[in-house]
């Protein structure tokens, strides 16, 4: 997905289940290989900003919260969400408060629950809400758990989920 995406893309923040200390090298990695996208672990206060793709610390939960005319980063360090910390529970519900319909949400391939009631918020705020389908997935677990609540509007190839974030779908 993210090599794939066009320049000037909207901000994207990211819960990737890996442990303090791989997360800043893996957005590293991501940023090399991505010539459309700044990628980088999120620090605090960071404020998003367009092509630019935000990874949640392997061991902080990361907020999205509005400032202003801003969005802005808030890490937590309070005990795991749905087994996971960073839990992408935490990072979703944030921006259900804030955003609205001026987000989307995505939940991809992974092991478990994690991130499915951030998703249905979301999508009660009135975000529009995708998962990854069964057919392009390592493991269906996670977008089986958002699909099987409720949490998701549409099912999506991998593919399929780039040309949303570049809206050419």
């Amino acid at each position: 997905i993210l090599t794939n995406l066009q320049t000037d893309h909207p901000a994207i923040v990211i819960v990737q289940h890996m442990p303090t200390g791989f997360t800043g090298n893996f957005a590293s990695r991501l940023n090399g290989l991505c010539q459309n996208s700044k990628i980088i672990e999120a620090q605090e206060n960071d404020v998003l900003n367009t092509s630019t793709v935000y990874i949640a610390p392997g061991d902080k939960h990361m907020e999205v919260v509005k400032e202003g005319f801003s969005y802005i980063i808030k890490l937590k360090d309070f005990p795991r969400v749905d087994f996971h910390k960073p839990s992408a529970t935490v990072l979703l519900t944030s921006v259900s408060k804030i955003a609205k319909s001026n987000s989307t949400g995505f939940i991809l391939t992974g092991m478990g629950v994690d991130g499915a009631k951030g998703l249905l918020h979301m999508k009660e705020a009135g975000s529009k809400t995708y998962t990854q389908n069964e057919q392009t997935c390592t493991v269906y677990g996670m977008p089986k758990a958002a699909v099987e609540l409720g949490a998701s509007q549409r099912e999506l190839s991998i593919f399929d989920i780039t040309k949303t974030i570049n809206g050419t779908r």
